[in-house]
């Protein structure tokens, strides 16, 4: 019974709590709770909208981006394969460049050789040969008979006492020195026209070169452009001497070419070898803060050595001595009583190794060095060998052979030529380079003294073609023919070819004004030996023209 009435009790109880009229105001919620939802799924819907348009927007610009990119490696994979393409065809060009030019100096080595008689010259002559009327032999006799001849006893004359004026310069210059801080100097060489006896113009000069040392315990270490190292193409045919101690050896440690560190120590050389006070190196004259020997500090002491020496002999003479020109270490000239005056050029040198080649800052007799890179930079001069050369060949060649007559008669030519339409860029060291090769090139028959006219006309066929190409090699750098008896240092011969027109391909109006002027000289030969053969009586010129017929 309590049992039952405890299970109605619930019942009711449960249907009082479940009716919907007990709790209005949370049943009248639901209406508000629906609304709310729906406008959060209203912008619920809005964000994914927006979001699927970025994402849209974003999917297109990365697809932009990779097609710009496929697009920029098919031009980079293009411009790959056209670069491939065209450096293949620069080697091929190159290829074909190399095997014309070894073809060309092959045929230029044995054009010389190949050449037949004088008709065959005759038969090559270039167009600038053209309408030009060649003095025949018996007024080229005469010319050099009357006009050239007579110079070779005053050239002797004047040699002989300007050397023996330069010993006595010298042999003062050392007593003025310091022996133990300033340089030492040689005895002079005469070198250049005035020694090998081809000087035709006046005023008549005779070049010295006086070789200097340094004062021990130092001496001097060349480096030439051909010695290993790369040296730009207008550097070709120069090179530096270094000033160092006659214990150290610069080529066999790496501490002279490497930077160490500043906790490593080079155990041959100690840090008071390796570093010199600036003051020292500019006593040795060396450009400031190196090694290098300075070519215009060497000038300024070789002036003040000069001076010195002049004045402590000057009471000896009577006559003055004075610098001819401040830019030249050497250019002097001797002043007589009687307004008469000599000049000639003292120019110190330093010699490469134990060889007769020369280092030299200066060129006062041909130009060569007129633009050095810099002070440091020293051209080098081969005239010993040069003299040698010519004086071994003209042992082999007949008696009274004409190559001097040549080069004496073709240097009056242009040097007259110059004096008339102003000066070109040819000098008499090309003239001469001129002669040396063919010198090589030709038998030593065709050196005859009666061969004069057709040997002139082969050094002026030779200079034409150089001077077209542009090219006119050095006789000794590069040349693998150089008679053995010279003893010539096989270096220089191993270098590659020097060209001496070489400046004509960077100034063209150099060589334009340098052409036209060799030009009017073959116009002009005829007039101008003419004319200076115009004095002989016409009997004499008879007899020459019987003698050669």
């Amino acid at each position: 019974m309590p049992v039952g009435i405890f299970r109605v009790c619930l019942v009711v109880i449960t249907a009082i709590v479940n009716h919907p009229l007990l709790f209005p105001k949370e049943n009248g919620t639901v209406p508000e709770n629906t609304e709310e939802i729906i406008r959060k799924m209203k912008e619920r819907e809005e964000s994914l909208r927006l979001e699927k348009l970025r994402l849209e927007q974003e999917i297109a610009h990365q697809e932009a981006t990779q097609k710009t990119l496929e697009k920029a490696a098919e031009v980079v994979e293009e411009s790959k394969e056209e670069k491939v393409r065209w450096d293949m065809w620069t080697a091929l060009s190159m290829v074909i460049f190399l095997l014309i030019e070894l073809w060309r100096q092959d045929f230029q080595e044995g054009i010389w050789q190949d050449t037949g008689g004088e008709e065959d010259d005759m038969a090559v002559l270039g167009k600038a040969f053209k309408g030009v009327a060649f003095p025949d032999k018996a007024v080229l006799a005469s010319f050099y008979e009357k006009r050239i001849l007579g110079t070779t006893g005053d050239m002797a004359r004047m040699r002989e006492m300007v050397e023996g004026f330069a010993d006595d310069l010298l042999e003062a210059l050392r007593s003025v020195c310091n022996r133990d801080a300033d340089m030492e100097v040689e005895d002079c060489m005469g070198v250049g026209s005035m020694y090998e006896n081809w000087r035709v113009r006046k005023p008549f000069v005779c070049d010295l070169i006086v070789p200097f040392a340094p004062p021990e315990p130092y001496c001097f270490r060349s480096q030439t452009w051909c010695s290993g190292d790369s040296f730009p193409p207008d550097e070709q045919g120069y090179g530096t001497i270094k000033v160092c101690r006659a214990d150290e050896d610069v080529t066999g440690c790496i501490c002279d070419k490497t930077k160490l560190g500043e906790d490593m120590l080079c155990l041959l050389h100690s840090q008071a070898n390796t570093t010199r006070p600036s003051s020292e190196m500019e006593d040795l004259l060396c450009f400031k803060n190196t090694q290098y020997l300075d070519a215009d500090q060497v000038m300024k002491w070789f002036q003040i050595a000069v001076t010195k020496a002049w004045n402590r002999i000057s009471h000896k003479y009577e006559f003055d001595l004075s610098f001819s020109l401040l830019d030249s270490p050497g250019a002097l000239k001797i002043k007589f009583r009687s307004g008469k005056s000599i000049a000639f050029n003292l120019t110190p040198v330093v010699q490469y190794e134990n060889s007769d080649v020369y280092f030299i800052s200066h060129f006062p007799w041909s130009g060569l060095a007129a633009d050095l890179p810099s002070s440091t930079h020293w051209f080098l001069t081969f005239a010993v060998y040069e003299r040698r050369f010519i004086q071994l060949v003209s042992k082999m060649l007949p008696a009274n052979a004409c190559h001097v007559s040549c080069l004496q008669i073709l240097s009056f030519l242009h040097g007259k030529q110059c004096s008339l339409t102003g000066p070109s860029g040819l000098t008499n060291y090309h003239l001469k380079t001129v002669m040396l090769h063919l010198l090589q090139a030709r038998p030593s028959q065709d050196w005859a003294p009666e061969k004069l006219e057709a040997r002139l006309q082969d050094m002026l066929k030779f200079l034409e073609k150089c001077l077209h190409e542009k090219k006119l090699y050095h006789f000794f750098i590069g040349n693998r023919k150089v008679p053995a008896e010279l003893g010539f240092p096989i270096i220089f011969q191993r270098a590659e070819p020097l060209n001496l027109f070489r400046p004509f391909v960077l100034h063209r109006d150099v060589y334009r004004k340098t052409v036209d002027t060799f030009h009017e000289m073959l116009r002009n030969m005829s007039a101008l030996i003419n004319e200076y053969t115009v004095h002989i009586p016409l009997a004499h010129t008879n007899g020459i023209h019987k003698e050669s017929l």
